[in-house]
């Protein structure tokens, strides 16, 4: 082979080694920061067809309806416990700071975090939503039967 095809082809094959390095290391990157949504009964039964069940330990998203009478606040901190459900199981969220101003009993949430124990999230942010009828498709779907409608996949004019 000639020298000089020779050094071209080791180039070609140490950029293509590079190249796999950096795009598994990016991989590997994001997937450690990527945040799962579940619902309280895909955290306690399982999500999917395998009702694989999150880690201790893994980040996530929870989202549910907060249960009344669950609410618990420490007096001396800003600690604040509840219970979130979907008509199913119900998971506790344990949370520290100041909760959004639409937070109440009944009313949606979702709350992002760490799982520390099966049914137990240590949750760093609570979002409360904005509008009393808007609700996740797939909670929507569980809770009353409603399903979602892409409104740019209907004709104008065309009923449902």
């Amino acid at each position: 082979m000639n020298p000089r095809r020779k050094q071209r082809l080791t180039w070609v094959a140490v950029l293509v080694i590079g190249v796999s390095v950096a795009t598994g290391l990016m991989l590997y990157a994001l997937s450690q920061s990527i945040d799962l949504f579940y619902t309280p009964s895909e955290l306690v039964e399982g999500k999917g067809k395998e009702k694989q069940k999150p880690q201790v330990g893994q980040r996530m998203r929870v989202g549910g309806m907060v249960v009344e009478g669950s609410v618990e606040r420490n007096r001396e901190t800003l600690e604040v416990s509840f219970e979130i459900t979907d008509l199913g199981p119900e998971v506790t969220v344990l949370y520290q700071g100041i909760l959004p101003d639409l937070f109440r009993e009944g009313q949606g949430i979702v709350a992002q975090g760490k799982l520390i124990e099966p049914t137990v999230l240590q949750a760093s942010e609570v979002l409360a939503k904005h509008d009393e009828e808007y609700m996740p498709p797939e909670l929507a779907e569980q809770m009353k039967g409603i399903k979602h409608v892409n409104p740019n996949d209907v004709e104008y004019g065309e009923k449902q």
